[in-house]
């Protein structure tokens, strides 16, 4: 049976491609679970970690969200993970609603929980709302 020379040890080729299967097998498995809880959760992140201390004393830097995207209309008072273009996204709670009746469109401004002024400092130039587009899932759990 032919061996793979190492550094510290030879393998047997059986047992390396047994390893090289093993971690596929584990990385599908990872994939599947993500895409199932993407078709569950109606979002395309079903979960995100907390970056910073803006939302404490509700939720604490590394707590893991889980969220969900449902068709019901978001309401002040609700956490939701929005994404206005910048490389992280971010966990704030919706503070004011504002539905504009020609269009059927919903502004929405956000804040941290621990932070004094609202969040129009973190949108884009000249933006003073988000909008449904921007929000990426409502928090559901930790």
């Amino acid at each position: 049976m032919g061996t793979i020379s190492g550094g510290l040890r030879s393998l047997p080729i059986r047992r390396v491609l047994s390893q090289f299967v093993s971690l596929g097998l584990i990385a599908t498995s990872a994939l599947m679970i993500m895409k199932g809880l993407q078709c569950v959760s109606a979002s395309k992140t079903p979960a995100v970690v907390v970056l910073s201390e803006s939302m404490e004393p509700g939720f604490k830097r590394g707590d893991v969200l889980l969220l969900h995207m449902s068709k019901d209309p978001i309401r002040a008072g609700e956490v939701v993970v929005f994404d206005d273009g910048r490389p992280i996204p971010i966990v704030h709670r919706v503070i004011e609603l504002h539905e504009r009746r020609n269009n059927k469109t919903l502004d929405l401004l956000t804040k941290g929980d621990n932070n004094p002024l609202d969040d129009r400092v973190l949108y884009a130039p000249g933006q003073l709302w988000l909008h449904e587009h921007h929000i990426m899932g409502r928090a559901i759990g930790t």
